[in-house]
C-alpha cells in the first residue's frame, strides 16, 4: 500500500532574493554611508554641519512619497519597471551627489537619490512575496530585509576606510556601482513574470481597496515597530558616548554587535513567521519581549559590556517581529500588494522620523533616562494592536 505525502513546498528563488537584498543594502547604504563625512562634507561644501545632517531627513522624505506612489504604480503598469530603473535612478543620483560643488545641488541630487529609492524597495518587497507561497514569505522577506542591517555591520565601517582613501564622494561612486549591479541583478532575476491573473472588468486598484481589512492596523504596529527600532538605532551611539566617554572609534564594536542581533533577529523572525501558526502573536511576542529589555537598556548601567548585551538582546527580540508584520501585510490580493508594500515603506519613513523627533524631545526633557519608558510603552502598544486584531473570514488572513 503506498502512502500518499504532501507535495514539497516550491523552491525559493534565492537568486531574486540575493539581487533584492543587493538591492536594499544599496538603497540604504545611499544615505546612511554619509555618517562617517558629515564634518567633511560641511567643509567642502562650506555649510553647517546642522545643515549637512538634515540631508537625511530629507531623504526619508523623498523615499516616503516615492514608495506610497510606486507602489500604487507597480500594481497598475508593473513592477519590473521600478525594480529595474529604480536603482538605475539612484545609481545616477549618487553620481550626481558626488560630482556636486555646492550644498543646493548636493541636497536636490540627495533628494533624487532619496525618491529612486523608494520606487523600488517597496516594490522588491511585493516583487518577492509574489514569487512564494505564504509560508515562505517570512523567510524571503527576512533575507530582503537584511540587507539594511547589513549597512550597519558591513557598509558604514566599510564606507569609513574607503573614504579615507577616495573621499565622500568616492564612496558615492561606490554605493552607485552596488546600485547598478543591483538593477542588473533584478533584470535577469524577473525576467519570467509572475502569473498575476485578474478578472475581466476588475476595477483598478486604489488605495481605499488596499487599507481595507486589517491594513490600517498592521501599519500603525508597523510605525510603532520602527519608532522602537529607531529610538536604539539611532541614538545608541550617543548613549554609550555619554554615558561611557567613548570616543567615535570606539563605538565601531558596539555598533557592529548591535547590527549583528539585528540580522539574526531578522532571520529567526523570517523562520518563525513561516513555522509558527499565528503571525499576529509572533509580532506581539517580540514586541512585549522588546518592551521588557527597553527597560533595563537605558535605566540601567552595569558596564560597557553589560549594555552593548542589553542593546544586542534588545534588537535582536525587536527584529524577530519584523518578518511576521511584513509576511501579514503581504497576504494581501496580488493587485493590490505593491500598494500595500508601498504604504508600509512610507509608513516606516514615519516611524524613523518620529524616533528622531521623539527621542530628541525625550533627551531634552529627561536626558536617556526616559528612553526606557518610552520605548517600553511604544512597544507595549504595538503588541496590543497585534493582540486585538481578530481575523477577518474571507478577506485578508492574518
Amino acid at each position: 500500500m503506498t502512502i500518499a505525502t504532501p507535495f514539497p513546498p516550491p523552491r525559493m528563488p534565492w537568486t531574486l532574493l540575493a539581487a533584492a537584498c543587493l538591492g536594499m543594502f544599496a538603497a540604504s547604504c545611499s544615505g546612511t554611508t554619509r555618517a562617517p563625512f558629515l564634518l567633511t562634507m560641511s567643509r567642502d561644501l562650506a555649510t553647517s554641519l546642522p545643515l549637512v545632517a538634515n540631508l537625511m531627513a530629507i531623504t526619508s522624505i523623498a523615499w516616503g512619497i516615492a514608495s506610497l506612489m510606486a507602489g500604487a504604480g507597480s500594481d497598475k503598469w508593473g513592477r519590473r519597471p521600478f525594480l529595474v530603473g529604480g536603482p538605475v535612478g539612484l545609481a545616477l543620483s549618487l553620481v550626481g551627489v558626488s560630482a556636486s560643488t555646492d550644498f543646493l545641488h548636493v541636497a536636490a541630487w540627495a533628494t533624487v537619490a532619496g525618491a529612486c529609492s523608494g520606487a523600488f524597495t517597496g516594490v522588491i518587497m511585493a516583487e518577492a512575496s509574489a514569487r512564494v507561497i505564504d509560508r515562505q514569505r517570512g523567510r524571503a522577506l527576512g533575507w530582503v530585509m537584511a540587507g539594511q542591517s547589513l549597512t550597519l555591520l558591513v557598509g558604514v565601517p566599510l564606507a569609513a576606510w574607503i573614504g579615507a582613501f577616495i573621499g565622500w564622494r568616492g564612496v558615492n561612486q561606490c554605493v552607485a556601482g552596488i546600485a547598478l549591479a543591483a538593477a542588473a541583478g533584478l533584470f535577469a532575476t524577473t525576467l519570467k513574470p509572475v502569473d498575476r491573473p485578474r478578472a475581466a472588468g476588475a476595477r483598478r486598484p486604489s488605495y481605499r481597496t488596499a487599507m481595507a481589512g486589517p491594513v490600517l492596523r498592521l501599519l500603525t504596529m508597523g510605525v510603532a515597530e520602527r519608532i522602537c527600532y529607531g529610538l536604539t538605532a539611532v541614538y545608541f551611539a550617543t548613549f554609550l558616548q555619554s554615558t561611557y566617554d567613548l570616543s567615535l572609534a570606539q563605538v565601531v564594536v558596539p555598533l557592529a554587535v548591535f547590527a549583528i542581533g539585528s540580522i539574526l533577529g531578522t532571520i529567526l523572525g523570517g523562520q518563525l513567521a513561516d513555522r509558527l501558526p499565528n503571525r499576529g502573536l509572533t509580532f506581539a511576542g517580540a514586541m512585549f519581549g522588546s518592551a521588557a529589555i527597553a527597560l533595563p537598556l537605558f535605566g540601567w548601567t552595569p558596564g560597557l559590556a553589560g549594555s552593548v548585551g542589553l542593546a544586542f538582546a534588545y534588537v535582536l527580540v525587536n527584529a524577530i517581529g519584523r518578518p511576521s508584520l511584513m509576511a501579514s501585510l503581504a497576504n494581501v490580493p496580488d493587485e493590490i500588494r505593491g500598494t500595500v508594500l508601498g504604504l508600509n515603506v512610507t509608513s516606516a519613513a514615519f516611524g524613523w522620523l518620529g524616533a528622531a523627533s521623539l527621542g530628541g524631545w525625550m533627551m531634552v526633557q529627561f536626558g536617556f533616562a526616559g528612553f526606557g519608558p518610552l520605548a517600553a510603552g511604544v512597544g507595549v502598544l504595538a503588541g496590543g494592536l497585534a493582540l486585538a486584531g481578530k481575523r477577518e473570514e474571507g478577506r485578508y488572513p492574518r
